[in-house]
């Protein structure tokens, strides 16, 4: 059985690119579309069993002491159909707590600024 574990934060930011009233340019520390972009990796892929293990990080944590997003986490285990991420998340002792703020975008896609990214 896995340990149980504890996210670092549990409300989702104010600039948080999964949030449909945010602007990615105005995340804070600069907006890198080619960083955003490669963040597709943590998305799970459409039908198949098991996500990425690879998390998304929220943008306003440290390196090296790297919080869960909130939005990512809130996507990837409703409509994003993460299951690795779902079964991690019966092990999170403060899952429940989570809190998104608003509308949120539906797919990793909408999340960058213009809708003419696809997945390769």
């Amino acid at each position: 059985m896995k340990k149980d574990w504890k996210l670092k934060r549990t409300r989702q930011c104010e600039k948080c690119p999964w949030r449909v009233d945010v602007d990615p340019y105005d995340i804070p520390r600069g907006y890198s579309k080619e960083l955003h972009q490669k963040l597709d990796c943590t998305i799970a892929e459409p039908g198949q069993m098991f996500g990425s293990s690879t998390a998304m990080a929220c943008h306003e944590s440290s390196e090296g002491n790297e919080s869960h997003c909130i939005g990512w986490i809130d996507n990837q285990a409703g409509i994003g159909n993460n299951f690795e991420l779902r079964i991690s998340l019966f092990s999170c002792s403060n899952y429940k707590d989570i809190e998104v703020i608003g509308e949120q975008h539906q797919r990793f896609e909408d999340t960058l600024p213009d809708q003419d990214y696809r997945f390769e």
